[in-house]
């Protein structure tokens, strides 16, 4: 029996270059689809901390995800002292009070799981806030010391 002779090849694929990724770009929506962008920082920051409270890092990670104006980007220490108050605690900012009334349930960078837990907040706020007004239009009780001229 007669064999073909064997050829050995020593052919090694081509591989092609890796480009690098630039991971900003991959995590990031674009700015025209981005309807967040598009809004105010202030806006932007009061909407976050409806939610929840933030610490400054994870609120300005959060932020650059959507997108930041150049303009911006050194500005949140400023609207921060504007629109939250410190935790002292674990140095965490939670939205002022006054300005849950400013927040839009319908907002763009909201998630439908988003918007169920602001329900929530929000009805807890206004709970509050009427708890709060009508035992501050309570009157004190009146005592009168029997003793006591008057």
């Amino acid at each position: 029996v007669k064999r073909a002779p064997e050829t050995i090849l020593d052919f090694v694929p081509i591989r092609k270059k890796a480009t690098p990724m630039n991971l900003e770009r991959m995590t990031r929506k674009p700015k025209e689809q981005n309807t967040v962008y598009g809004r105010s920082y202030r806006d932007r920051v009061i909407h976050l901390l409806a939610l929840r409270s933030y610490k400054k890092p994870e609120l300005l990670a959060r932020l650059y995800k959507d997108g930041i104006p150049e303009k911006d980007k050194n500005t949140l220490g400023t609207i921060l002292q504007q629109v939250a108050k410190l935790n002292p605690k674990d140095n965490s900012y939670l939205l002022k009070d006054c300005l849950y009334k400013e927040i839009q349930k319908d907002w763009p960078g909201y998630s439908e799981v988003d918007k169920q837990s602001l329900e929530l907040i929000l009805s807890r706020k206004l709970e509050s806030s009427q708890n709060a007004t009508s035992s501050s239009n309570a009157q004190p009780p009146v005592t009168l010391n029997k003793g006591a001229p008057s």
